[in-house]
C-alpha cells in the first residue's frame, strides 16, 4: 500500500497507519510536514457515482484559508478518484486532506461548545443550499431518516424483545407524525452524520467536520436530528443539551414551525436507525467493534426519549426558536366541555383531573406536556400503545372484520391459543366484549346448567356493570346508593387475614373461613347454583383469598350441583407473577372462568371459559350470539397480546419486579406505622393506610398520598371499603427503576406529611 500511494501521488517518504472504518478501509498518511487520509472502497458502479458527488460537494465547501472540511487531493494525473487493482480486487481510491483537532466525543461538553456546534452546522447547511447533485437526490438508503422504513428488516436482529418493540413503537410514531407531512418539509444536501467522532474541536469550539460518506439530499431538519442524537445521547438530560444546539442553529439558519413539529420523532428515528444497524452488524460482522460503538448510548437515550412527552419536547423546541408554546385547554375548560354531554356519574380520578393525549408502554402523556408513570392502569396489560398489538389491529381492520356467523381462521386459532393457558377441563370459550358481559353470560350459563337461582358471592366483590353483574357484586349492591342484596344472593365474608377473624396465612385461616362459608351454605334453604369470587378481591382492597380457602369450599359447592366461578378479569394473564391465573395459587380448577380487561390491551374484549358439560347444557337453550365478540380484529389483537406476554417474558417480569416492588413497600412499612399491610402478588399490590394499632382506616392520608403522587406525575389509586388502600397494578413492562421511583416519591410524601 505504501508503494502504491507513493507512485500514484508522487509522494516521497511517508508513514502509513490503518484506521477504523464502518464499511470501507482508511489509512492515515503522515508525510512529516502534512497528513492525509487515503480512503479505499470495494468497487461498485453506484458507489463510484456517489463518491464523485461527495468530492464535488467537498470542493464546493472549500474557501480560501479554511480548514473546516476535508479537501480532495488529486492523484499525480489530476484525477480525484481512481479505480485501482488492490489485492486482485477492483478498489475505488481517493485522498483527502487531514483535519487536525480533538474529537467532540473526547471533549467535555459545555454550553459554549454546543452553541458553536449549532452555528457550525447552520453555516455548513447555508453553503450546501447552493450545491446540487442529481446523484445524491436519487440516493435512497438506510441512514437517511426520511427512508426510515428501509431499516425495518433489521428490527428482528435486536435480541431483547422489549427493546425491539420500543423501536417498533417509534417506527409507528414516525409513520403517524412525520410521513404525512414529508412533502411539505424543506430538503437540501446535508452532511447527515455529524456524530461525535466526525466533529472536531479546537479551543472550546467546533473547528471542522469529516467523513462526508453519508451525504444525503434529505430533510433540512435531519441535519439537526443527527447532530442532536449523537451530541446528546450520553447526557443525563438530553433535551436540555438538544435545545442549545437547536437555538444557535436557528439564529444562523432560521427553522420553520413544521420542522420543529417533527423534530422529536426524527431524533427518535435516528436513534432507531443506529440501534437497528448495530444489531445487524453484530449479527453479520461481529468483529467490527466500530459499527457497534454507539449502540449503548443510543439505547440509553432511546429509553429516556420515551419518557419525554412529545408535547413537552415540541414546546421546548418552539421556545428555543422564539415560537410560543402550544396552549391546550385548561382543566376547567376540559371538564366543562365534558359535562355538556357526559353525566357526572362518570367520575374523574384525582382532585386535579388529567387531560391525557397519548401513552406509550408504562408512560402516559397529558396535553400540557407532562409525562406520568402509570403504576395504576392494568388494562394496557403489555403496555400502552404496544406496537405489536396496534399493528395487529390495524392490519386485520384493513382486511376483514365481521361476526362469528362466518368462518375465518383467526377465531379457532385464537381460541386454541387462549385455551392452551388453561387446565384441560376448561376447553370451551365464549367471546364477548367486556368482563361485565362475561359475568352476565356466566350467570346465564349457571342458570342453564343448574336450574337453580341461589348465588353465593364474596363480600366486597365486583363483577361488572350489567344488571346481572351488579346483582352479584357486593361492592355495588351494598353501596349506600345501591339497591341492596337480592333474596337469591348469599354473601360470604371475605377471608381476610389482615382485618378478618382469622389472621394466619399458613392454610389454617383459609380452612376456618371456608368452614364458616360452608355453614352458611348448610343454612340456605335452596341449593347454591354458583359461587363466584376473584382470587384477589380488588374492590375489597387488593385482598388475596386466605390460603387454602377455595380448596375447602369448591368441593362443597359442587357436591350440591353448583358450579365454581373464578373472576380473573383483573388477576389473569400472568399479572400475579407466580401464576398465569389467580385460581392456580389456590390449587383449584374452576368450572367457569371470566376474563376481560387486559385481554385486548385496551381493545374491548371479554370471554367466558368453561367445561364441555356446562357448554352442552347452555347449548340446549336459545342461540348465543355477540355482535362483536370474537370478531377477527378482536381475535388478532387478543392473539398479539398472548404473543407479547410470551416474547417479552412478562409473567416473569411481573414476578421479579413485583417481588422487588413489594419488598420496597415492606421496607417503607417498617419505618411508617401508617402502613398497616402490604399485600398482593406480582404487579397487583395493595398498601393499606391506617391511623393506629386498632387498624382504623386513614382514608384522608391515603387520598393525600394518591393526589401528591399524581402531582409528582405518578399514577396510583385507592380502593377498599374505606378507600384507604393504595392500589398499584401497572402494565407488565414496569421496571425495577419504576418501582423504586414510586416508593421513593411515596416516602417523600410521608416525610412531608409528618413534618406538618
Amino acid at each position: 500500500m505504501k508503494k502504491l500511494i507513493q507512485e500514484q501521488f508522487e509522494f516521497g517518504a511517508l508513514e502509513i497507519k490503518r484506521l477504523n472504518g464502518y464499511e470501507n478501509v482508511n489509512y492515515l498518511i503522515d508525510r512529516s510536514l502534512s497528513k492525509n487520509i487515503f480512503k479505499t472502497y470495494k468497487y461498485s458502479k453506484e458507489l463510484l457515482s456517489i463518491l464523485e458527488a461527495e468530492n464535488k460537494a467537498l470542493l464546493h465547501l472549500q474557501e480560501e484559508n479554511e480548514d473546516k472540511f476535508p479537501k480532495p487531493i488529486p492523484f499525480a494525473n489530476g484525477d480525484f478518484i481512481k479505480v485501482l487493482d488492490i489485492n486482485s480486487e477492483s478498489t475505488i481510491c481517493r485522498m483527502l486532506s487531514f483535519l487536525d483537532g480533538e474529537f467532540l466525543g473526547d471533549t467535555k461538553a459545555t454550553s459554549e461548545l454546543f452553541k458553536s456546534f449549532g452555528v457550525f452546522l447552520a453555516q455548513m447547511n447555508i453553503r450546501f443550499q447552493k450545491f446540487n447533485s442529481y446523484v445524491l437526490k436519487a440516493r435512497q438508503w438506510e441512514w437517511d431518516i426520511q427512508y426510515l422504513h428501509l431499516n425495518k428488516k433489521y428490527i428482528a436482529d435486536i435480541s431483547n424483545p422489549h427493546d425491539r418493540n420500543i423501536v417498533n413503537y417509534f417506527f409507528q410514531q414516525f409513520e403517524e407524525n412525520v410521513t404525512p407531512i414529508l412533502p411539505a418539509l424543506r430538503k437540501q444536501i446535508i452532511h447527515n452524520d455529524a456524530n461525535e467522532w466526525n466533529v472536531l474541536v479546537k479551543n472550546g469550539k467546533i473547528s471542522g467536520i469529516i467523513d462526508f460518506g453519508d451525504l444525503a439530499y434529505s430533510l433540512l431538519i435531519n441535519e439537526l436530528s443527527v447532530a442532536i442524537t449523537y451530541g446528546c445521547y450520553d447526557k443525563k438530560e438530553p433535551l436540555e443539551w438538544a435545545i442549545i444546539i437547536l437555538k444557535s442553529y436557528h439564529e444562523v439558519l432560521p427553522l420553520e414551525e413544521k420542522e420543529i413539529k417533527v423534530l422529536y420523532y426524527t431524533i427518535a428515528a435516528r436513534l432507531c436507525i443506529s440501534v437497528c444497524n448495530s444489531a445487524n452488524s453484530r449479527k453479520t460482522n461481529p468483529d467490527n467493534e466500530y459499527a457497534t460503538s454507539s449502540e449503548k448510548p443510543a439505547w440509553a437515550m432511546l429509553h429516556k426519549w420515551i419518557e419525554i412527552n412529545p408535547t413537552h419536547a415540541e414546546n421546548q423546541f418552539r421556545k428555543a426558536i422564539g415560537l410560543p408554546s402550544k396552549q391546550p385547554k385548561t382543566t376547567e375548560e376540559e371538564i366543562n366541555n365534558r359535562l355538556k354531554h357526559i353525566s357526572p356519574i362518570l367520575s374523574l380520578s384525582y382532585k386535579q383531573p388529567i387531560a391525557m393525549a397519548r401513552a406509550a408502554f408504562q408512560y402516559m402523556y397529558d396535553t400540557h406536556g407532562n409525562t406520568f408513570l402509570d403504576a395504576y392502569n392494568n388494562i394496557p396489560h403489555v403496555g400502552h400503545s404496544h406496537p405489536k398489538v396496534v399493528a395487529a389491529g390495524q392490519k386485520q381492520m384493513a382486511l376483514l372484520n365481521t361476526n362469528t356467523r362466518y368462518l375465518y381462521d383467526l377465531l379457532p386459532t385464537y381460541a386454541e391459543k387462549l385455551l392452551s393457558k388453561f387446565p384441560k377441563s376448561l376447553n370451551k370459550v365464549y367471546f364477548v366484549n367486556s368482563g361485565s358481559a362475561a359475568s352476565d353470560l356466566a350467570m346465564r350459563m349457571v342458570d342453564a346448567h343448574t336450574k337453580h337461582e341461589k348465588i353465593m358471592v364474596m363480600e366486597h366483590g365486583y363483577h361488572g356493570n350489567t344488571q346481572l353483574s351488579i346483582d352479584i357484586s357486593d361492592y355495588k349492591f351494598s353501596n349506600e346508593k345501591g339497591d341492596g342484596k337480592k333474596n337469591h344472593i348469599l354473601k360470604t365474608p371475605i377471608p381476610d387475614t389482615y382485618r378478618g377473624t382469622y389472621k394466619t396465612n399458613d392454610g389454617s385461616a383459609g380452612q376456618l373461613y371456608a368452614k364458616d362459608a360452608i355453614k352458611k351454605i348448610a343454612q340456605s334453604e335452596l341449593p347454591i347454583a354458583a359461587f363466584i369470587s376473584e382470587p384477589i378481591v380488588g374492590c375489597g382492597g387488593q385482598i388475596p383469598l386466605a390460603k387454602g380457602y377455595l380448596k375447602e369450599l369448591y368441593p362443597v359447592i359442587r357436591k350440591q350441583g353448583g358450579v365454581c366461578i373464578s373472576d380473573e378479569v383483573q388477576t389473569g394473564f400472568g399479572r400475579l407473577g407466580d401464576h398465569f391465573w389467580g385460581f392456580e395459587a389456590q390449587e383449584v380448577v374452576p368450572d367457569i372462568v371470566i376474563i376481560g380487561k387486559p385481554m385486548g390491551n385496551g381493545h374491548p374484549m371479554g370471554a367466558v371459559i368453561t367445561t364441555d358439560e356446562i357448554s352442552d347444557s347452555f347449548s340446549k337453550g336459545v342461540e348465543f350470539f355477540s355482535s362483536f365478540g370474537g370478531n377477527p380484529v378482536s381475535c388478532a389483537i387478543g392473539l398479539s397480546v398472548l404473543e407479547v406476554i410470551e416474547e417479552e417474558n412478562l409473567q416473569e417480569n411481573a414476578k421479579i419486579v413485583g417481588d422487588f416492588y413489594k419488598s420496597l413497600f415492606m421496607d417503607l412499612q417498617s419505618n411508617y406505622d401508617c402502613i398497616g399491610d402490604v399485600r398482593g402478588s406480582g404487579l397487583f399490590i395493595g398498601v393499606e393506610i391506617i391511623k393506629n394499632e386498632a387498624l382504623d382506616p386513614d382514608t384522608k392520608l391515603a387520598a393525600h398520598i394518591k393526589n401528591e403522587l399524581r402531582n409528582q406525575h405518578i399514577l396510583i389509586s385507592t380502593d377498599g371499603p374505606f378507600d384507604n388502600v393504595l392500589k398499584t397494578k401497572p402494565p407488565l413492562c414496569f421496571t425495577k427503576e419504576n418501582a423504586q421511583l414510586v416508593v421513593e416519591k411515596m416516602e417523600e410524601v410521608l416525610k412531608t406529611y409528618y413534618k406538618k
